[in-house]
Order: C-alpha cells, then structure tokens, then sequence
C-alpha cells in the first residue's frame, strides 16, 4: 500500500511514460505499458530453439545447442522504440525489466533448462565508457534475477571493432567483427553450458564471433539468445 501511495505522488510530479507508445503508465505498470506488451511482435522461435530463422544462421559455422529471439524489432515500431532506449537513453531499468520479462516467457517452456551461466555480448571498453553501461549485461542481470542463474562478464571481451555495423550489408558485417572477441578467461566457462545474450540479432556476425571466441573453453556448451531478431 505504501509503495502504491508513493508511485501516486511521484507519478502526480513526473508521470511516468511507456518507453514504447510514450502513454502514461499506470500505477501498476513499469517502463512498458500492458497494450504494448501484449502486441510485442514476439517470435516464438524459443519453442523451436534447435531449428528456427535464428538457429540457422549458425548452421554450419559454430556448434550452437540452441537459439532464439524474443521479438522482431521493427523499425519506428514499438520495438525498435523498446531497443533505443535500452541503447541510447540509459534506461537501465528498461534493460533489467524486460530481461525479467524475456525470461519469465522462455522458461515456460524450457528454455533455460541445462543452462549454467549468462554471459552477455560485451561492448568495446571506449564504447561501454561512452554509454556508461551495457544494454545487454543489463539485460542478462534482469534474466539472471527470474532464473537464478549467475551472469558473467570476465570470460570474453571484445577487441573492438573498426566502424559500427547499422549500416552495413550482411558481408560487410562478417568482416567488420572477424576476431572482434576473445576468450580472457577459460577457466570461468570450462565444461559449462553457456548462454550467450545480445539485444538485437541481424545477420548473427556479432554474435558468431563472440560465439566461436568462447567455443575455445574446452567442453563448453553455446547456447544464444537475443532480445530482438531484425530481419530488414
């Protein structure tokens, strides 16, 4: 009751607004309003994790166990307006709260099961400086808090890439993040089944290289999840 009468007061000083629509968000709703959650695009590849749009870009290029996305981002949909600002505006409580919404969906059915560890794409050090944070360890701490499974961020770490990769054909992209990651810390993910989670998932060739980078481990297990799989 407390906390309901204090979102009031606050909420009567400086409403709080849904990232996706901008609609004023009732007292019991939290950074996406309950209209914009029900008509995420989702993609329900996670009930096909071995054998979907997603899992197939990783055919025949990396061992992946599993793959899936969430939603479809969409751009100037929803989505996309969900994706910004988790990227661009630092709303860090977006990222953990869609993490808990990502994961309390996937574990309906299964997703999580033989998983051990989450490890999110890492950004580049001067680009994780700039923006203050990573969207996608964000997401994964949120994801950690419905699965109670640990997140890590010491086992991989990028070298960084040469240019950003929005606006790039899908070869181009292959090249720009060849050798973009490397494997810091073996003994962290060794005989482990890894969950490997970025937010959005064009052509795969972020999280390919991320991917192969931490197949190094010996007997370690890939899995890959993404917020959001754009497919334009």
């Amino acid at each position: 009751m407390r906390q309901s009468i204090l979102t009031r007061l606050f909420d009567l000083v400086a409403p709080r607004r849904c990232v996706a629509c901008g609609a004023r968000l009732a007292v019991s709703e939290r950074v996406v309003c309950s209209s914009c959650l029900l008509h995420l695009p989702r993609t329900y590849y996670y009930s096909t994790p071995q054998d979907n749009v997603v899992a197939r870009l990783f055919w025949g290029r990396v061992d992946v166990c599993r793959a899936a996305a969430f939603f479809f981002f969409r751009p100037k949909a929803e989505s996309a307006a969900v994706i910004y600002a988790m990227k661009y505006r630092g709303d860090v409580d977006a990222c953990r709260y869609i993490g808990r919404l990502m994961a309390t969906e996937l574990a309906a059915y299964g997703f999580f099961s033989g998983i051990d560890i989450i490890v999110p794409v890492p950004l580049a050090r001067k680009r994780r400086r700039a923006r203050g944070y990573n969207q996608s360890e964000e997401l994964a701490r949120g994801m950690a808090e419905i699965t109670g499974l640990p997140v890590d961020t010491r086992a991989v770490e990028r070298t960084g890439f040469i240019i950003s990769q929005t606006k790039l054909s899908r070869e181009d992209r292959m090249d720009n993040v060849e050798g973009a990651f490397r494997l810091a810390d073996a003994s962290r993910i060794s005989g482990r089944h890894v969950l490997l989670v970025d937010d959005v998932i064009t052509s795969g060739a972020t999280m390919l290289s991320c991917a192969r980078a931490v197949g190094e481990a010996e007997g370690v297990t890939v899995s890959i999840l993404a917020l959001s799989f754009s497919h334009y």
